[in-house]
């Protein structure tokens, strides 16, 4: 009796050992300060978002590609009175085996949306919404990598429309040569038994680019460029609109050495986001500065610190459009706690 009381405890301590080694705690901070100088804009508005996100969380792996990951991501802004002002909880399994990685729950937007430009998501995204809800499927072997993803962003109700995002990118890389490809289409509709009906809207971005990565060939850390066409698509279906259809050229050029950099966007064509006077950043999340016809966005930046836990940019941006020139002052800090390794 005694032994086999041995034994189980003995499995139960192993167990429990072998348990805890596929847990962690996991923890990260993000800090921004982003200033705005657009007063004399007709289609941005001038203004200053800064705070602070810690984000702590607890992660269990288990059968070397399963994860289940719970936490939340909380915000304070400088000068709120308030101790937290937004609390988004993150709660999300990952199957992760080459070249395959699937997500589904909620979960940080960069896992998806890293690489879109600013013509699709804007900047303050990452301030306010960090997290997705819905689904990822990620591909990624021998040059090729493509995702299809689903965000949930309002489930309707009396008071909430109804919105979601489809989106899918690819990328395939030869040598220095690649193309790309990134789109969604946006569900945008009414709240339940509205007062005064309104048209559901579908809003489509498309870009499809190519481009060539000379990092490696010289003195640069990262020297890039690509372009490509553009195209979006919006519709009202109640108001019977039919597609209303703009196309457009745009750039992109990456510039690094050492700690200093250059990232400059170009936009030329017809200007984007139809209704925008209507439903603003509600319907549209990209930058409003697509609106306008030409728009070119020059980011020069320091990244001060940059290790594997704390990540420190200076950005100072110039904004050329509306026959106008913009500035605009960033400080963004991340800290990746995980990495720390503390001293016994």
């Amino acid at each position: 009796m005694k032994s086999s009381l041995r034994i189980i405890i003995i499995s139960i301590a192993l167990s429990s050992e072998a348990f805890s080694q596929q847990t962690a705690w996991q923890a990260g901070l993000y800090s921004f300060f982003d200033n705005t100088e657009f007063g004399q804009s007709l289609v941005q508005i001038p203004q200053t978002m800064a705070g602070v996100r810690f984000a702590p969380g607890f992660c269990l792996k288990f059968d070397s590609v399963h994860s289940i990951v719970a936490g939340v991501n909380m915000l304070h802004e400088y000068g709120s009175h308030n101790i937290i002002d937004n609390v988004t909880p993150t709660a999300y399994y990952m199957y992760r085996g080459d070249p395959l990685r699937f997500i589904a729950g909620a979960f940080p937007r960069d896992f998806a949306l890293d690489r879109y430009p600013r013509l699709f998501f804007r900047d303050s995204l990452t301030y306010y919404r960090p997290n997705m809800n819905g689904i990822l499927l990620d591909y990624s072997h021998a040059g090729l990598s493509a995702n299809l993803w689903l965000d949930w962003t309002s489930r309707q109700s009396f008071e909430h429309r109804e919105a979601f995002f489809v989106g899918f990118s690819g990328r395939y890389e030869r040598g220095i040569f690649y193309v790309q490809q990134f789109s969604y289409m946006f569900h945008f509709a009414g709240i339940k038994d509205p007062a005064i009906d309104e048209a559901l809207h579908d809003n489509i971005m498309l870009l499809a680019s190519a481009g060539f990565d000379l990092s490696e060939k010289t003195i640069f850390d990262r020297l890039e460029f690509n372009a490509g066409y553009v195209t979006g698509l919006d519709r009202a279906r109640g108001d019977n609109t039919g597609w209303l259809i703009h196309n457009g050229f745009l750039s992109e050029t990456y510039i690094e050495y050492r700690r200093f950099g250059l990232f400059n966007t170009f936009y030329a064509g017809e200007g984007q986001m139809s209704f925008y006077r209507d439903h603003n950043n509600e319907l549209y999340w990209g930058d409003p500065f697509y609106r306008t016809n030409t728009y070119n966005r020059s980011d020069l930046y320091l990244d001060f610190l940059r290790n594997d836990i704390v990540n420190a940019r200076l950005l100072f941006s110039f904004h050329f459009t509306e026959r106008n020139v913009y500035n605009e002052q960033a400080l963004k800090i991340s800290v990746n706690l995980n990495n720390i390794r503390l001293k016994h």
